[in-house]
């Protein structure tokens, strides 16, 4: 496992956290994670810039996650899948330097990995109408 995927899970775990207790905010949320989480093997800078990023924008992401989800409202979504969905998102919308295949394969391995059966289809489906609208051009079609 990479050291930027280990960092995706983490944050993942972060998001939820903060999506349960928005009160605790992004750095009692990380610690809480690096705590519970095997020392080393990730990218840490990369971490922080991913739960802080995607925390604070998150109103802009959902707003992006609710235009393309054609019968889900944020709200309503499982929680896990709203962590994956708000990590990738806030990849494809604001971390110019992911590749947009990256950001989709991670975001489904990530709901393999923390979601429903269900989860990975979902998500897939939902970042994959993500990426079309905001990173059309990199998607090469």
């Amino acid at each position: 496992m990479g050291a930027r995927h280990a960092a995706r899970q983490l944050a993942v775990q972060a998001l939820y956290a903060l999506d349960l207790n928005p009160e605790a905010g992004p750095e009692a949320a990380l610690r809480k994670a690096r705590e519970e989480a095997s020392p080393g093997g990730r990218d840490d800078v990369y971490l922080d810039s991913l739960v802080t990023g995607a925390w604070q924008r998150r109103s802009e992401v959902d707003a992006a996650l609710g235009a393309v989800s054609r019968r889900w409202k944020v709200h309503r979504m499982d929680r896990v899948d709203v962590g994956v969905l708000r990590l990738a998102t806030f990849e494809l919308m604001f971390r110019p330097d992911t590749p947009v295949q990256v950001a989709l394969d991670e975001g489904v391995e990530l709901a393999k990995e923390f979601g429903t059966p269900d989860s990975p289809a979902f998500v897939n489906g939902i970042l994959d109408r993500i990426a079309r609208e905001h990173r059309k051009d990199d998607l090469g079609t």
